[in-house]
């Protein structure tokens, strides 16, 4: 299914979503968004002094409705995106990042339900990662952003190539809702596909995709068999398939290693190799998630590491 909407299209919470995104910029707004384990901790400690923006939309403590802008307050309604907390105070349904110099709308704290829409350290370990790459690679043409969420890559890729299209692909309906926010908001160009295959005629790919193995199995954390790598693994596959010749694909992603290996390593490898395309994998960062390894589907597991994997076809 392919959507793209313009700005004036946008649905009616949407807008408002758009506009809270303008007004929030106005207010010199910024929030570097955390791990779900460190947000707990900062929840945990009590909030002095009337709660500001960022306990608002970054960590999403309660408020009273004359403790915000009023003009905040009647967008947050229009988006439909508040409720009441146990005390009868209210508390934000969405929360806004910041990343580079934009903002991004993505699904409040916590994260527990299957389409939930994720932004994280991740995020900014993936956005650095294709930065880093894109100035020994060719100005693109096509750009897909592979399991885009809340579209922060495709958007921010967009804005060094003003001249490409760029599609921004997901199985997730509410992520490809919140993309088209964030996108208008940023006043990037882009489609939005609600698929999990990519599209032809892409000469580059970015992918950040759910590496977890994950027993209620949300979509953005769920990776499926390999230790979490199954996706990684199809959605290089796809691109080895459907790049245009010369075309790159850059993965950032999560590698489960038993005894100093990685099995999903292996694979990419041996899949390019197979395929003639060229490889090169770069170790981002040694040691992510590491409470994940307490669960039993981790048992023989000894770390994950993120990596940044460069394909070129």
């Amino acid at each position: 299914m392919l959507r793209s909407l313009p700005p004036r299209a946008l649905v009616k919470r949407d807008a408002a979503l758009v506009e809270l995104l303008h007004f929030l910029r106005l207010y010199a707004y910024q929030f570097t968004t955390v791990t779900p384990a460190t947000h707990e901790c900062v929840l945990s400690s009590e909030c002095t002094g009337p709660p500001t923006l960022r306990d608002i939309f970054g960590w999403n403590r309660p408020f009273g409705p004359n403790e915000i802008e009023p003009v905040l307050l009647q967008l947050l309604e229009q988006a439909e995106a508040l409720e009441r907390d146990g005390s009868g105070k209210l508390v934000c349904r969405i929360r806004v990042a910041s990343l580079d110099d934009q903002l991004f709308v993505h699904s409040g704290y916590p994260t527990d339900e299957k389409d939930a829409v994720f932004f994280g350290p991740d995020t900014y370990r993936f956005v650095g990662f294709v930065k880093r790459q894109l100035p020994s690679l060719p100005a693109p043409r096509h750009i897909v952003d592979m399991g885009a969420g809340c579209g922060s890559g495709g958007i921010a890729v967009s804005a060094l190539f003003p001249d490409a299209k760029v599609s921004l692909v997901d199985v997730n309906p509410e992520a490809l809702s919140l993309a088209e926010v964030n996108a208008a908001a940023a006043g990037a160009s882009v489609e939005t596909r609600c698929s999990d295959r990519l599209p032809e005629g892409a000469d580059l790919v970015i992918a950040n995709p759910p590496y977890l193995m994950d027993s209620t199995e949300r979509q953005y954390r769920h990776g499926g068999e390999l230790l979490g790598g199954a996706i990684a693994l199809d959605w290089l596959r796809q691109a080895l398939d459907k790049l245009t010749p010369g075309g790159t694909m850059l993965l950032y992603t999560g590698a489960a290693f038993v005894d100093g290996r990685s099995p999903l390593l292996v694979a990419l490898k041996s899949d390019c190799n197979a395929a003639g395309a060229q490889i090169t994998i770069e170790e981002i960062d040694p040691d992510v998630f590491g409470e994940e390894l307490k669960h039993d589907e981790y048992r023989d597991v000894e770390r994950i590491a993120a990596v940044g994997v460069r394909a070129t076809r």
